[in-house]
């Protein structure tokens, strides 16, 4: 799979979160490695989504992963909590903010 596949894909999945609810302003970046690497970033602000497949420079965390996990968590088929725990996820910056991105990921698993 192409970078360009796993940009589109992780967007048609996160496209449609409800994050009207969110009223702080969260950046994440997302660091694919090995096939489809590359690197993306999703922002909230003003309860809209937004995502660019360009780099975050100010960013409030940074998720490091295989577009093999990514895809898991984005389709609700893993949680990022224990894919942290088993090494499939690297975070850095707020743990605070990174765990606010459970908020939109939690509608896929319900």
């Amino acid at each position: 799979m192409t970078y360009e596949e796993v940009f589109a894909k992780v967007k048609e999945l996160f496209g449609d979160a409800d994050v009207s609810g969110i009223g702080e302003h969260l950046a994440y970046q997302f660091n694919v490695t090995g096939e489809g690497a590359g690197a993306f970033y999703v922002e909230v602000r003003d309860g809209k989504l937004f995502m660019e497949p360009y780099e975050y420079h100010d960013r409030d965390a940074c998720f490091t992963c295989s577009a093999d996990t990514l895809l898991k968590i984005a389709s609700g088929k893993m949680d990022p909590v224990p894919a942290v725990m088993l090494g499939r996820l690297k975070v850095e910056g707020s743990i605070e903010k990174a765990l606010r991105l459970k908020e939109f990921l939690k509608e896929r698993r319900d």
